[in-house]
Protein backbone atom coordinates (compact mmCIF):
# COMPACT_ATOMS: atom_id res chain seq x y z
CA UNK A 1 0.00 0.00 0.00
CA UNK A 2 1.28 3.29 -0.70
CA UNK A 3 2.05 5.76 2.27
CA UNK A 4 1.88 8.69 -0.56
CA UNK A 5 -0.50 11.17 0.37
CA UNK A 6 -1.89 13.26 -2.27
CA UNK A 7 -4.37 16.25 -1.76
CA UNK A 8 -5.33 19.24 -3.55
CA UNK A 9 -4.51 22.14 -1.08
CA UNK A 10 -6.75 24.76 -2.65
CA UNK A 11 -7.51 25.35 -6.16
CA UNK A 12 -4.33 24.01 -8.30
CA UNK A 13 -1.93 23.39 -5.81
CA UNK A 14 -1.33 20.16 -4.93
CA UNK A 15 0.66 18.17 -2.76
CA UNK A 16 2.27 14.87 -2.35
CA UNK A 17 2.98 13.99 1.42
CA UNK A 18 5.41 11.01 2.54
CA UNK A 19 6.83 10.01 5.56
CA UNK A 20 10.70 10.96 6.09
CA UNK A 21 12.35 10.30 9.50
CA UNK A 22 15.57 12.33 9.84
CA UNK A 23 18.93 10.21 10.02
CA UNK A 24 15.95 7.83 10.36
CA UNK A 25 14.42 8.50 13.64
CA UNK A 26 13.24 11.80 13.54
CA UNK A 27 10.14 12.17 11.55
CA UNK A 28 9.91 15.44 9.78
CA UNK A 29 7.73 13.59 6.63
CA UNK A 30 8.55 14.88 3.06
CA UNK A 31 6.46 16.87 0.83
CA UNK A 32 6.83 18.08 -3.11
CA UNK A 33 4.28 20.67 -4.11
CA UNK A 34 2.56 20.91 -7.91
CA UNK A 35 1.11 24.15 -8.47
CA UNK A 36 -0.93 24.35 -12.37
CA UNK A 37 0.56 27.83 -13.16
CA UNK A 38 -2.02 30.51 -15.24
CA UNK A 39 -0.46 29.64 -18.82
CA UNK A 40 -1.20 25.90 -18.63
CA UNK A 41 2.44 24.38 -17.12
CA UNK A 42 3.07 23.09 -14.15
CA UNK A 43 6.20 24.14 -11.56
CA UNK A 44 6.80 21.19 -9.35
CA UNK A 45 8.44 21.77 -6.13
CA UNK A 46 10.35 18.13 -6.25
CA UNK A 47 11.22 16.91 -3.07
CA UNK A 48 9.86 13.26 -2.56
CA UNK A 49 10.46 10.28 -4.68
CA UNK A 50 8.69 10.70 -7.96
CA UNK A 51 7.16 7.31 -7.39
CA UNK A 52 3.88 5.99 -9.64
CA UNK A 53 1.08 8.19 -8.22
CA UNK A 54 2.81 10.84 -7.64
CA UNK A 55 3.45 11.39 -11.61
CA UNK A 56 -0.19 10.19 -12.83
CA UNK A 57 -1.24 12.88 -10.63
CA UNK A 58 1.70 15.40 -11.75
CA UNK A 59 0.63 14.74 -15.76
CA UNK A 60 -3.30 14.81 -15.24
CA UNK A 61 -1.78 18.51 -14.28
CA UNK A 62 -0.29 19.62 -17.22
CA UNK A 63 3.42 19.92 -18.69
CA UNK A 64 5.73 20.25 -16.76
CA UNK A 65 8.10 23.10 -17.27
CA UNK A 66 9.88 24.29 -14.32
CA UNK A 67 11.34 21.49 -11.70
CA UNK A 68 12.33 23.06 -8.53
CA UNK A 69 15.16 22.22 -5.97
CA UNK A 70 13.92 24.37 -3.04
CA UNK A 71 17.46 24.32 -1.08
CA UNK A 72 20.87 23.02 -1.14
CA UNK A 73 19.59 19.58 0.90
CA UNK A 74 16.66 18.96 -1.03
CA UNK A 75 18.37 17.58 -3.95
CA UNK A 76 18.18 13.39 -3.71
CA UNK A 77 14.98 13.47 -6.79
CA UNK A 78 15.96 16.46 -9.08
CA UNK A 79 17.58 14.00 -11.70
CA UNK A 80 15.07 11.38 -11.38
CA UNK A 81 12.16 14.16 -11.77
CA UNK A 82 14.66 15.61 -14.85
CA UNK A 83 14.32 12.62 -16.77
CA UNK A 84 11.02 12.13 -16.15
CA UNK A 85 10.47 15.69 -17.79
CA UNK A 86 13.76 16.44 -19.81
CA UNK A 87 11.85 19.50 -21.50
CA UNK A 88 11.51 20.92 -18.11
CA UNK A 89 13.72 23.84 -16.59
CA UNK A 90 15.49 22.58 -13.36
CA UNK A 91 16.01 25.53 -11.18
CA UNK A 92 17.81 24.72 -7.65
CA UNK A 93 20.55 26.40 -5.43
CA UNK A 94 24.00 26.51 -7.46
CA UNK A 95 25.18 24.38 -3.91
CA UNK A 96 23.30 21.61 -5.32
CA UNK A 97 25.63 20.71 -7.87
CA UNK A 98 28.63 19.76 -5.53
CA UNK A 99 25.89 17.37 -3.19
CA UNK A 100 24.76 15.66 -5.80
CA UNK A 101 25.38 12.16 -6.60
CA UNK A 102 24.96 12.47 -10.12
CA UNK A 103 28.16 14.86 -11.26
CA UNK A 104 26.58 15.33 -14.96
CA UNK A 105 23.41 16.70 -13.46
CA UNK A 106 23.19 20.67 -14.84
CA UNK A 107 20.70 23.73 -13.47
CA UNK A 108 19.05 25.65 -16.13
CA UNK A 109 18.74 28.08 -13.38
CA UNK A 110 20.88 28.82 -10.03
CA UNK A 111 19.98 30.83 -7.00
CA UNK A 112 23.58 31.58 -6.10
CA UNK A 113 24.87 31.93 -9.14
CA UNK A 114 22.38 33.93 -11.18
CA UNK A 115 22.07 37.38 -10.45
CA UNK A 116 19.60 38.18 -7.85
CA UNK A 117 17.14 39.95 -10.04
CA UNK A 118 16.78 36.73 -12.31
CA UNK A 119 13.02 35.85 -14.10
CA UNK A 120 12.69 32.20 -14.42
CA UNK A 121 9.51 32.58 -16.10
CA UNK A 122 7.11 31.55 -13.81
CA UNK A 123 7.18 35.28 -11.93
CA UNK A 124 3.56 35.96 -13.33
CA UNK A 125 2.29 33.35 -10.48
CA UNK A 126 5.35 32.74 -8.14
CA UNK A 127 7.23 35.19 -6.54
CA UNK A 128 10.96 33.83 -4.62
CA UNK A 129 13.06 34.87 -2.21
CA UNK A 130 16.68 33.43 -2.01
CA UNK A 131 18.52 33.14 1.89
CA UNK A 132 21.40 33.72 1.43
CA UNK A 133 22.39 33.92 5.26
CA UNK A 134 20.39 30.27 5.84
CA UNK A 135 23.18 27.38 6.88
CA UNK A 136 20.71 25.37 3.78
CA UNK A 137 20.59 28.12 1.22
CA UNK A 138 16.64 27.80 1.29
CA UNK A 139 14.25 29.79 -1.18
CA UNK A 140 10.79 30.45 -0.24
CA UNK A 141 8.28 31.19 -2.74
CA UNK A 142 4.73 32.73 -3.11
CA UNK A 143 2.19 31.35 -5.27
CA UNK A 144 0.19 34.79 -5.51
CA UNK A 145 -3.04 34.09 -6.57
CA UNK A 146 -3.89 31.74 -3.56
CA UNK A 147 -1.53 33.43 -0.89
CA UNK A 148 0.38 30.18 -0.15
CA UNK A 149 4.03 30.24 1.20
CA UNK A 150 5.96 27.29 0.16
CA UNK A 151 9.32 26.43 1.48
CA UNK A 152 11.88 23.66 3.42
CA UNK A 153 13.88 24.00 6.19
CA UNK A 154 13.42 27.93 6.86
CA UNK A 155 10.30 27.16 8.83
CA UNK A 156 8.52 23.66 10.15
CA UNK A 157 5.26 22.68 11.65
CA UNK A 158 5.76 18.95 13.68
CA UNK A 159 4.62 16.47 14.27
CA UNK A 160 3.64 15.41 10.77
CA UNK A 161 0.46 13.70 11.24
CA UNK A 162 -1.19 14.63 7.30
CA UNK A 163 2.69 12.77 6.03
CA UNK A 164 2.30 9.50 8.02
CA UNK A 165 -1.56 9.64 8.40
CA UNK A 166 -0.44 6.25 5.60
CA UNK A 167 2.00 4.70 7.87
CA UNK A 168 2.30 2.40 10.60
CA UNK A 169 4.96 4.06 11.77
CA UNK A 170 4.86 7.18 14.88
CA UNK A 171 4.55 11.11 13.52
CA UNK A 172 5.66 11.55 16.93
CA UNK A 173 9.30 12.35 18.39
CA UNK A 174 9.69 14.38 21.31
CA UNK A 175 6.29 16.62 21.26
CA UNK A 176 5.72 19.05 19.10
CA UNK A 177 8.17 21.71 16.94
CA UNK A 178 6.00 24.44 15.57
CA UNK A 179 6.66 27.76 14.18
CA UNK A 180 5.30 29.55 17.78
CA UNK A 181 7.32 27.74 19.91
CA UNK A 182 10.81 29.24 21.54
CA UNK A 183 12.73 26.06 20.21
CA UNK A 184 11.94 26.57 16.74
CA UNK A 185 12.64 30.67 16.75
CA UNK A 186 16.05 29.79 18.35
CA UNK A 187 16.83 26.69 15.73
CA UNK A 188 15.86 29.46 13.03
CA UNK A 189 18.29 31.86 14.81
CA UNK A 190 21.06 29.32 14.67
CA UNK A 191 20.82 28.12 11.17
CA UNK A 192 21.23 31.68 10.04
CA UNK A 193 24.92 32.15 9.40
CA UNK A 194 24.66 35.75 7.88
CA UNK A 195 22.21 38.04 10.57
CA UNK A 196 21.99 40.49 8.47
CA UNK A 197 21.13 38.83 5.05
CA UNK A 198 18.83 36.89 7.10
CA UNK A 199 17.23 40.02 8.33
CA UNK A 200 16.65 41.07 4.81
CA UNK A 201 15.43 38.07 3.79
CA UNK A 202 12.68 37.35 6.66
CA UNK A 203 11.56 41.34 6.19
CA UNK A 204 11.01 40.71 2.65
CA UNK A 205 9.14 37.36 2.85
CA UNK A 206 6.95 38.90 6.16
CA UNK A 207 5.74 41.08 3.23
CA UNK A 208 4.47 39.13 1.24
CA UNK A 209 0.65 38.80 1.07
CA UNK A 210 -0.19 35.24 2.29
CA UNK A 211 -1.83 32.99 4.88
CA UNK A 212 -1.59 29.82 4.19
CA UNK A 213 2.08 28.05 4.48
CA UNK A 214 2.80 24.59 2.85
CA UNK A 215 5.97 23.25 4.47
CA UNK A 216 8.00 20.81 3.55
CA UNK A 217 8.42 19.44 6.83
CA UNK A 218 4.84 19.36 9.12
CA UNK A 219 1.78 20.08 8.25
CA UNK A 220 0.39 22.59 6.09
CA UNK A 221 -0.81 26.01 7.98
CA UNK A 222 -4.02 26.54 6.56
CA UNK A 223 -4.77 29.83 7.91
CA UNK A 224 -2.50 32.40 10.06
CA UNK A 225 0.56 31.48 8.01
CA UNK A 226 1.67 35.06 8.79
CA UNK A 227 1.78 35.16 12.43
CA UNK A 228 3.42 31.40 12.37
CA UNK A 229 6.27 33.28 9.73
CA UNK A 230 6.91 36.18 12.16
CA UNK A 231 6.69 34.04 15.67
CA UNK A 232 9.55 31.78 13.68
CA UNK A 233 11.86 34.49 12.75
CA UNK A 234 11.34 37.06 15.95
CA UNK A 235 14.44 37.02 16.51
CA UNK A 236 15.43 38.23 13.08
CA UNK A 237 12.25 40.73 12.77
CA UNK A 238 12.53 42.34 15.96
Amino acid sequence: MSETVIREVTKGVWTFSKPFARFGIVPIGGRSTAIQLQNGGVWVLASTPLDAETKLKIDELGPVKYIIGADAVHHLFLGDYKKAYPSAKLIAPEEVLSRHDDKSLTLDGAWGRDPPDTQYGFEDDISHRYFSGFKNKDIAFLHRPSKTLIEADLLMNLPCNEQYSKSKSSPYFLGSFGPSSWLHSRFTWNLGTDKEAMRRDAKTVSGWDFDRIIPCHGDVIETDGKKAWNDAFRFFLD
